[in-house]
């Protein structure tokens, strides 16, 4: 059984906009290697939109040093679970009905695993308690807004320190596995 990767960016004061993280090829060669640790990602409608626009070949000027991510994001199998779209495309197949059962049946399909961005989705399958790392990729910069992460959990996760990753930029990468 694959397992269930989250991946997301944070400023020091817990904002995860990610108009307000500072990206540079470091920083998007990290987040390519971690999706060539994953079979597929699992994204909300709302992340998938958002990194289709940016993301779906052909693509307009890029930052420099971004191409490599481009083409992994790009070719990579995307799961988007949607009770409002009615197709996608991109390499993406649409998840419905009850999640935690979706989630669970892709998670035993899957070799490597699977990866999931976002905020809203994440959450649910924190409640669910099917996410079995976490990664946080803290920036240091105060962004003074929001959105910020798990708003609204229903209960605490208790997570230990399973790596970390120090970053040029100054951002580090922590990844932490829920106490079970």
């Amino acid at each position: 059984m694959g397992r269930l990767r989250y991946s997301i960016n944070v400023t020091l004061d817990g904002c995860c906009d990610h108009r307000a993280i500072p990206a540079d090829e470091e920083l998007h060669r990290h987040a390519a290697e971690n999706l060539d640790q994953a079979d597929a990602l699992l994204l909300g409608r709302v992340t998938y939109d958002m990194m289709e626009s940016a993301w779906r070949s052909p693509a307009g000027a890029r930052p420099d040093g971004t191409e490599p991510f481009a083409r992994t994001i790009d070719a990579a199998r995307k799961y988007v679970v949607s009770s409002t779209l009615e197709q996608v495309g991109w390499n993406a197949e649409l998840v419905r009905g009850d999640l935690g059962e979706a989630v669970r049946q892709l998670k035993r399909e899957s070799g490597k695993g699977l990866l999931v961005g976002g905020v809203k989705l994440p959450l649910a399958l924190t409640e669910l308690g099917l996410i079995d790392e976490y990664e946080f990729v803290v920036h240091p910069r105060l962004a003074g807004h929001g959105p910020t992460l798990f708003a609204g959990l229903s209960k605490h996760v208790d997570l230990t320190l399973v790596g970390r990753l120090e970053l040029g930029s100054g951002a580090v990468a922590m990844r932490y596995e829920p106490r079970r």
